[in-house]
Order: structure tokens, then C-alpha cells, then sequence
């Protein structure tokens, strides 16, 4: 038997394969059961033109067997088989497929599609094995032959006896190493999880001996042992079924089966798509987020199949981040894929079916806003911060897909409400949306601030979580009105008669704000009389972009950016607290400074900023009660 040699290009394409093409050895299994399904596909394809051939789906399987004691797994099919010529072709020129050829000889349609395209899935076995053996016998032959190879050194052919037609491939498994485990796939339990895995839904049969144990005849209560041929595959995918015979229970025991999560889904999509693209897509809103969702350990993505066979686990590129907690599958024959079928080339099918899956989870969302309230706010408290974290990346780029999506508790509704439900209820002559940021709802319910704003009537947005006044500065405005907080220098009300103040008065109260803000030494921009309190003697507003509320938050993060908002001391002029104030500026320097610092640390104390002396405000409060 003469040994005969890999072209030499196929020699160094073979060796890089081994060692860097395929990143997970038990990847080879996925492509031997691809090529046995694709040689099963050969003859249903003949079939349609040879009237003599009859395809009965029932006659035809792949098997697969291990046999530990002599380290070999064997794959069996009951394909169209390989003639000598073929042999040499398809496994002796590297990257030559014989799939891919017969795709193009035969216009494959009605949704069968060859799988293999590269010609190099079947070298993927010696990844895991020191030799491997092709007995094949082709359709209409009675010659079998026998190819034989131990690597990159060459192969053998020869003629070979074989009863059926078909294919049996065997590997001899490597010995384990100090690093490598190949025992594994000699494993009964291991080989059926990676058959599950990637395999699930080849159309065809993946026959497996399961053996197990069962009681004995008798009384004695023994086990016995036996083998028992079993399918390992679902082979017909779900999301191939027609829709109208699907139940939720069979979504939900899909989502259950591929372990998306261990809650109850919120809700399905089902795509078939059929126009610029060919693909088929369950896609799945959970209820609760996983454990690690908002840590950097969580990755994002769809599991990715070609043709029922699965190719990637997480396709990040399927999935915006802001609708990462999106679970599911996509599956399609468009997809260009690159040699090792792991990875995918970044084309024009891949975006267009990103695409139709963002606007498809968008649209389910907005459904549930509108018809599903009650189901929508549960999911909004598990994800509700992950829609506004897309709001605020990327610059707003994606503020249009989320906005109308977003939920805010309502001073006067006492429920959460959308943008466009505050809009809806504006009164007429209202200019802005107002809101309010804080802790807490029940700390922005007592904020000085938004005293003017409830007295007009108007409804005031609660932000508690500390994205949100970002993802509001970046939306800017909705529906042309602009948002506005209440502890903003300029509310955009026009007071009431009665509350402004004579010209006189306003001489008369300058050089006492002059003189207050003198002795805070910079610590604010500016005091003046505030024109948005009723009953509370003071507050601390912002004069410019940065709010007070994003200076806390900006100060908590790990970097500690030390930023500051220009805050402004507003006096509420019509409190009895401004009368004594007016009476120690005119005879007690003395006791001016210290009300003023106090009035202050009030302010301080009710935005929830630290005192920056403790100490000195406990003794000013002495002095006030000595």
C-alpha cells in the first residue's frame, strides 16, 4: 500500500487547523455529524431527479459509538458514500469541498440546504485523534474503499469491504497529556451533551447505545445492566414549526431547555423572516435579571445556528447593549461564515438581521407599554436602568429607540408614567417637564424646591435612580419641551403679584445678599430671594448645566471626579426667618454671620450634602440656644 502525501499547502493548511483554527476541540464532532447529515442531503437531493431512488426519511441515521478499552469513536451515516476519486478529491486536497461543489451542481431548494462549505470540518478530527479511518462505499457501487491517515504526514487508499452504503469514520483517541484531557470523548454522558449542544437539530436521526440499569427479574431486587439505542437529537427545531400550532408552553419549555434563565418569560417573539434576508428567530423578554447582569463577568448575545447547527453560543453583534437582557436563537442560511464556521465575517445579512431584531424587540416593548401595563412595569423594575444606560451612551445616539420607553414616578399620579403621558397632561401655558432628583420619593415629596412648580399645578417627574438625570440631559427635550429641574436657577414661571418684590425692597435686600455671600467665601455663586418658596426659609439651587444631584453622584464614583455645580443660596423673603435676618444685619454683625452660616448648613443638610465642619455647626446652634 503505497502512503501518499497532502500537497504541500495542504500539509502546512492542515497542521495551522489543528493547532489555531478551531478554538474548542469538541467542535470536531459538530463538523463529522454536519458532513454525515450533508452526505444524507446528497441522496435526498438525487432522489428528486432519479425516479428509480426512493427517499424514505426513515432509512437513513447517524450513529455514533465509543468504545473506551480501545479508545476509538466511531461515526456511521447511511449517506450517498464517497468513491475512490472522491476520496482523493474531498480528503486528500484540503480545503477542496465536495459539498460545496455538489451545492453548485444541484439548485438546492426547499429547505435543505448542505451544510458543509470549506472542505475542512473533517480535519477538525485530529484535534482529538492520532489516526483517523473513512470506510465509505458510494450510491450505485458495490466497490467500498478505505482511507487511512495518521496526520499531516500523508494518507492511505485502498479498496475495502462494506455492506451498506455509507460512510463509517473512526478515531483512534489521543492518549491524555498533562495538559489535555481526551478521555472526555470517550465519555457516553460527555459526547451526548456535545451532540445537544451543537447538533440538536440536525433533520436527522443521531442515534447513540445508552447504557443504563434496571431491575432484574426476581425477588432478589438487583440491577442489571443493558443498551438501549436512543436518538439523541430533537432533530425538527421550533422555531421551524408553524407558529399557529406553537403554545407558550412550548416556549417556555424551550426557554427552559436552553437554560436561557431560571424565571418564567415575560414574553416571545417568533420571526420568520423571508425578504433581504432568510432567517428564523425566539426571542425571549425574561422577568427578573440573572445574578450577574449589571457586572462585567455577564456577556451579552443570541445563540447563532446555520442550517439547525449551532455556531456561536453568544452573538454580541445580534444585540444592542441597552437590550442585552434579550434571550434566544437566530438561525439562517444567508450568513457568511469563516473557515472554522465559529465566527462570523461581518456582512450585510448579519446587520440586516440585527437590525430587524432591535426594531422587533422595540416594537414587543412598546406593546407591552400600551396594552400590558401591570407585566411591562415588572419587567421595567429588573431592566428599567439598563434602557436609560442606552439613553446616555453612545451621546444619545439611540435616545430616539428608548425614549418612549422609559418610566419616571409622577408627584400627581403617585404611579409611574411615560414621557408621552406627562406631555398628554401638560396645562397649556406649562413650558417645561419638570423633575425632581433625589434618594428617595419620599425625600423629593419634601424638597423646598418644587414648591412653586406644585403650587402652578404642574406634574413633576421623581428621578431616584442615579442614571436617570444623565439619560434626561441627553434626551434634552420630547415633543419640543425641554426639561427642567426644579432646583434649576430659572423655573420659567413668572411669579405671582403679590410675591414680587418693589424696587425698593429689591436695594434693600441687595446689600444684605451681597454681604451674606461675602461671608461664605465662595462656597456658593451667589444669594438672592427666591422666587419658588412658600414655606420653607431656604434651598440651594444650581446655576448651569450641572446639577446638585450630579455632583453627588459624579463624587460617589470610584474615579471621585471632583467636580462642583455653582450653587446658588436662595432666602425665601416672606419668611419670619428673613426678618431676623434683616434685624441682626442692621444692628448684630455678629449674629448676621452666624445666621447666615446657618442658613447654610441648612440648605446643605436638606440636599443631603455633608457639613464641611460638624463641630462648628453644633456650636452655632449652641450659641443660637445660649
Amino acid at each position: 500500500m503505497v502512503q501518499k502525501q497532502f500537497q504541500a499547502e495542504s500539509k502546512r493548511l492542515l497542521e495551522m487547523m489543528i493547532n489555531s483554527i478551531y478554538t474548542q476541540r469538541e467542535i470536531f464532532l459538530r463538523e463529522l455529524i454536519s458532513n454525515s447529515s450533508d452526505a444524507i442531503d446528497k441522496i435526498y437531493y438525487k432522489a428528486l431527479t432519479d425516479d428509480q431512488l426512493v427517499f424514505n426519511k426513515d432509512d437513513y441515521f447517524i450513529k455514533v459509538s465509543a468504545d473506551k478499552d480501545k479508545r476509538t469513536l466511531t461515526l456511521t451515516d447511511t449517506g450517498i458514500g464517497m468513491t475512490e476519486e472522491e476520496l482523493e478529491n474531498n480528503l486528500g486536497v484540503i480545503a477542496k469541498s465536495g459539498s460545496l461543489a455538489f451545492k453548485k451542481e444541484n439548485e438546492l431548494k426547499d429547505g435543505h440546504n448542505i451544510i458543509g462549505q470549506f472542505g475542512v470540518g473533517f480535519y477538525s478530527a485530529f484535534m482529538v485523534a492520532d489516526e483517523v479511518t473513512v470506510t465509505t462505499k458510494p450510491l450505485g457501487s458495490e466497490q467500498a474503499y478505505k482511507w487511512v491517515s495518521q496526520g499531516a504526514e500523508g494518507y492511505t487508499i485502498e479498496p475495502a469491504e462494506k455492506d451498506a452504503v455509507g460512510t463509517e469514520i473512526v478515531l483512534k483517541i489521543k492518549e491524555n497529556s498533562e495538559d489535555d484531557n481526551y478521555d472526555e470523548f470517550l465519555e457516553q454522558y460527555r459526547l451526548r451533551a456535545i451532540i445537544k449542544k451543537y447538533s440538536d437539530f440536525i433533520r436527522y436521526p443521531i442515534k447513540m447505545d445508552i447504557t443504563g440499569q434496571r431491575p432484574a427479574e426476581g425477588d432478589d431486587k438487583e440491577l442489571e445492566s443493558y443498551v438501549e439505542e436512543q436518538t439523541v437529537n430533537s432533530m425538527v427545531p421550533i422555531w421551524r414549526r408553524n407558529k399557529n400550532e406553537l403554545t407558550d408552553a412550548d416556549y417556555e419549555q424551550f426557554y427552559n431547555e436552553k437554560r436561557y434563565g431560571f424565571d418564567k418569560p415575560l414574553k416571545h417573539v417568533h420571526i420568520s423572516a423571508d425578504g433581504a434576508v432568510v432567517y428564523n428567530a425566539i426571542l425571549y423578554i425574561p422577568e427578573n435579571t440573572p445574578f450577574d447582569y449589571y457586572t462585567k463577568e455577564y456577556e451579552k448575545g443570541l445563540e447563532l445556528y446555520s442550517n439547525g447547527v449551532l455556531i456561536m453560543e453568544k452573538c454580541g453583534d445580534l444585540l444592542p447593549d441597552y437590550f442585552s437582557f434579550v434571550k434566544g436563537m437566530v438561525d439562517s442560511e444567508d450568513l457568511s461564515l469563516n473557515i472554522s464556521r465559529e465566527l462570523l465575517q461581518h456582512d450585510r445579512q448579519l446587520k440586516l438581521i440585527a437590525k430587524n431584531i432591535k426594531n422587533k424587540i422595540k416594537g414587543q416593548l412598546q406593546s407591552l407599554v400600551k396594552d400590558e401595563r401591570e407585566k411591562y412595569e415588572r419587567f421595567y423594575a429588573s431592566f428599567g436602568r439598563q434602557l436609560k444606560f442606552g439613553v446616555y451612551n453612545d451621546y444619545g445616539m439611540h435616545k430616539e429607540d428608548l425614549q418612549d420607553l422609559l418610566l419616571f414616578n409622577s408627584s400627581k399620579e403617585k404611579k409611574l408614567v411615560t414621557l408621552d403621558e406627562y406631555v398628554s397632561g401638560m396645562p397649556e401655558e406649562q413650558k417645561y417637564i419638570y423633575y425632581a432628583s433625589g434618594e428617595s420619593i419620599d425625600r423629593l415629596e419634601k424638597l423646598p424646591q418644587t414648591e412653586l412648580v406644585k403650587d402652578k399645578g404642574y406634574e413633576i417627574l421623581y428621578l431616584t435612580d442615579d442614571i436617570d438625570e444623565f439619560a434626561i440631559k441627553m434626551i434634552a427635550q420630547y415633543k419640543e419641551k425641554e426639561f427642567k429641574s426644579v432646583s434649576s436657577g430659572d423655573l420659567g414661571i413668572e411669579p405671582d403679584e403679590n410675591d414680587k418684590q418693589s424696587e425698593e425692597e429689591q436695594n434693600e435686600t441687595k446689600d444684605l445678599f451681597e454681604q451674606m455671600n461675602a461671608i461664605l467665601g465662595g462656597k456658593v455663586t451667589a444669594v438672592k430671594a427666591s422666587k419658588r418658596l412658600r414655606s420653607h426659609p431656604v434651598c440651594l439651587t444650581a446655576d448651569g448645566e450641572l446639577t446638585i444631584e450630579m455632583e453627588k453622584i459624579l463624587k460617589a464614583m470610584p474615579n471621585g471626579q471632583d467636580v462642583k455645580a455653582d450653587k446658588v443660596l436662595e432666602i425665601n423673603v416672606n419668611h419670619p426667618v428673613f426678618e431676623s435676618l434683616k434685624t441682626a444685619h442692621a444692628g448684630d454683625q455678629e449674629k448676621f454671620g452666624l445666621y447666615t452660616n446657618l442658613l447654610y448648613s441648612q440648605a446643605l443638610l436638606i440636599e443631603g450634602l455633608p457639613l464641611q465642619d460638624p463641630v462648628e455647626f453644633t456650636n452655632d446652634l449652641c450659641k443660637i440656644m445660649v
